[in-house]
């Protein structure tokens, strides 16, 4: 048996595994001493390789090109060559008769690694004349770059993970760990036991929550509010620090107007938090040598979330807990490359190496470099304002890398009409998803495990990852695809290997041009910005209290709280919030088709539910239950539990029959285009035969997997 040395493609955490092979065949998975996992690793780290045998539990791997011509007939497997010249003649066509921006495509944030995402959106942006390109960072944590961005310059963590366990105060705002992130949570645990107050604000009774020193279970969708009350505080209690305020930042008069208003005790009318424990917590954080705000999607994923981030970065320029060890801000990214997907440029605005569009002297450097004589200036679409492009007739072919819009995006209902309107889908995936079946080509690529790269972790850290195992099947490596779909193009972009990708990548992009993969092999890992070779990398950033804007100064944002877009009334009455759970990731086609995880849940999934809704609508522990909103309806099972508030529930998105996406609202924040999958109103009921329910049940999950090419008893 051999092991292979790799990096895990769940979470953003970046841990570090050993695959362990046999007669070219992944038999199971060991920890590694990574910088991050230390030789540990979470359930799906363990469990979740299965999915590189084809196990067909769930839907089947892909494995030779499948094309139609038209939307009636079936899909039907063809060689490369002709999948490859239909989509070439197609997108020419349209490119012709549209323009090069009626053409949308994205990158991956997961297994696909950072050489895909940079061939990609240099084949949207050289090939097809657009910066149309997006990713799923896009419905995560798109808020943290841009408000980060804003106020430092920087739109990363600025500390690394192995710091966490080393603060003084942990805020976490808004993040479950336990369940996103395990190894992290981990780290949450060591602080704690090395004496760090935790202060954990969440409407549910997470783990994080269980073990902290102050909880503030705030109202839903009231974060900007308890923002500016603990910024208001600060102020009041005379507990800022003057001489970071005076000497490493702009815009604290204005600031102080804004957060004037927001006492703790007007904030309590919004957030439902007592002022007392208002001020308890600041004192922790403002008093404590380091302190470190932790935060997940429960900021990032509502229609005012970059306002938010803005005004969780600017606590750190209010008390100068930021620019030095154990102390800043850490947004931790979700799915495995999110973060390199981002650094690579999959993002309509900036080319890899966060670099703007809109300005003349990147474009040209690019286009040099690229071999093109110019390239676009105008920002493209994000991948959520796909259906309302379509329904203005903006957008006509969607290219869909290593995504499943259909189950991952709001209001799913509005974006299966838009694919429908489309003239031409292409996905390029590893297994049938619910999106595939919208598609006019699919294009079957090989797998993490099957091919090598770098990945991101969410603290700016490149790690290589490994083929473990040659690919069964057609298939053939992402950045391969789309090279050969170039060349019908008539444009060269062919590589050697990923090495030769990343360091044409690297030569462009100053932050990370140090981050050899020499310098990955040696240290085992570099956080960027790694600008020379001599340079091992930065853990944390702003050293020096320099920050990346333009004056070097940070800047004070704070803004009015605004209400969710769709609050409860009558006919629906109840906050549905969408959240993690522990054993499955993204849209469940790589942890549902392993066997062990397989086993913790299956369909519909849950709907966690107070013990007094549940009581005052006759809903029992385990039953089916119906959830409806204005989009959609679904039925789910019913966990009642202390650990939530009267009045919301709570859903995981991965699930097809209790699809919690048919229910979303599709509003939007206007700076990151992210979408408010936190709050939405929906209204519950019981079901009376549950008998039928469950036969039900069965029936459509057997014919979706029938779909899949499950293999169904």
């Amino acid at each position: 048996m051999k092991k292979v040395l790799t990096v895990c493609p769940y979470c953003g955490s970046g841990c570090q595994l050993y695959l362990c092979v046999e007669d070219n065949r992944v038999v199971g998975a060991e920890p590694a001493n990574g910088p991050i996992n230390e030789g540990e690793l979470c359930l799906k780290g363990h469990y979740g390789w299965d999915f590189l045998n084809d196990t067909k539990i769930l839907s089947k791997r892909l494995t030779k090109p499948m094309l139609r011509y038209t939307r009636s007939e079936p899909l039907r497997e063809v060689e490369w060559d002709e999948a490859l010249d239909y989509v070439a003649g197609k997108l020419k066509t349209i490119k012709e008769q549209y323009g090069p921006d009626a053409i949308m495509g994205t990158g991956s944030a997961r297994g696909t690694g950072n050489e895909t995402n940079y061939v990609m959106q240099r084949f949207m942006r050289a090939v097809i004349g657009t910066n149309n390109v997006d990713h799923c960072a896009r419905v995560c944590h798109g808020p943290s770059v841009a408000g980060l961005t804003a106020i430092f310059g920087s739109g990363a963590m600025s500390n690394s993970i192995p710091e966490i366990e080393d603060a003084d105060c942990l805020l976490i705002f808004g993040y479950n760990a336990a369940d996103a992130h395990p190894l992290v949570a981990k780290r949450i645990l060591r602080a704690k036991q090395k004496g760090a107050k935790i202060i954990v604000v969440d409407p549910r009774k997470t783990e994080a929550a269980r073990i902290s020193d102050l909880w503030l279970q705030l109202k839903n969708g009231s974060n900007m509010a308890l923002v500016n009350s603990f910024a208001n505080i600060i102020l009041a209690k005379g507990w800022h620090n003057d001489y970071f305020i005076n000497n490493f930042t702009e815009g604290f008069a204005e600031y102080c107007n804004t957060v004037k208003k927001y006492t703790p005790e007007y904030a309590q009318a919004i957030t439902g938090i007592e002022p007392d424990l208002v001020e308890a917590a600041m004192k922790i954080y403002t008093h404590s040598k380091n302190s470190f705000i932790l935060w997940g999607m429960g900021v990032t994923q509502f229609g005012q979330a970059v306002d938010v981030v803005k005004g969780l970065g600017s606590l750190c320029l209010l008390t100068g807990q930021i620019g030095k060890p154990s102390s800043g801000v850490g947004p931790v990214r979700g799915q495995n490359n999110v973060q390199g997907a981002c650094d690579m440029g999959a993002l309509p605005n900036i080319y890899p190496g966060y670099q703007a569009v809109t300005d003349a002297a990147n474009r040209k450097k690019f286009a040099k470099a690229w071999g093109v004589e110019t390239l676009p200036d105008k920002i493209g679409f994000t991948i959520t304002e796909v259906p309302h492009a379509v329904a203005a007739g903006k957008l006509k072919a969607f290219y869909i890398i290593g995504e499943d819009p259909v189950q991952s995006d709001p209001d799913s209902g509005g974006l299966k009409k838009a694919l429908n309107d489309l003239e031409f889908v292409i996905v390029q995936d590893i297994f049938m998803n619910k999106t595939a079946l919208y598609a006019d080509v699919i294009l079957p690529a090989t797998s993490w495990g099957e091919h090598g790269g770098v990945f991101s972790g969410a603290d700016r850290r490149f790690q290589r990852f490994r083929k473990a195992v040659d690919a069964k099947g057609d298939v053939k490596d992402d950045w391969v695809i789309i090279g050969e779909l170039a060349k019908r193009f008539g444009y060269e972009l062919t590589y050697k290997n990923t090495e030769a990708i990343w360091n044409e990548m690297i030569s462009l992009c100053p932050s990370y041009a140090g981050a050899t993969y020499e310098k990955m092999e040696r240290q085992g890992s570099v956080q960027w910005p790694c600008r020379t070779l001599e340079d091992p990398g930065t853990d944390y950033l702003f050293k020096g209290n320099i920050f990346q804007t333009t004056s070097k100064k940070g800047i004070f944002f704070a803004t009015e709280w605004r209400a969710p877009a769709e609050v409860p009334d009558e006919q629906y009455p109840i906050v549905l919030c969408t959240v993690r759970e522990v054993g499955h990731y993204s849209s469940r086609t790589m942890t549902g088709n392993c066997w062990g995880l397989s086993q913790l849940a299956d369909e519909p999934g849950y709907v966690q539910i107070s013990v007094e809704d549940a009581a005052r609508l006759d809903i029992e522990d385990e039953q089916l239950m119906r959830v409806t909103s204005r989009r959609g309806s679904v039925i789910s099972r019913a966990r009642v539990s202390d650990r939530v508030k009267a009045g919301a529930v709570y859903m995981t998105y991965q699930w097809w029959i209790g699809a919690c996406n048919e229910l979303t609202i599709d509003n939007l924040d206007p700076i990151s285009k992210t979408p408010e999958y936190k709050y939405c109103a929906v209204k519950l009921e019981a079901i009376a035969d549950q008998e039928e329910a469950e036969r039900q049940l069965i029936a459509s999950y057997n014919d979706l997997k029938r779909k899949m090419g499950a293999e169904v008893s």
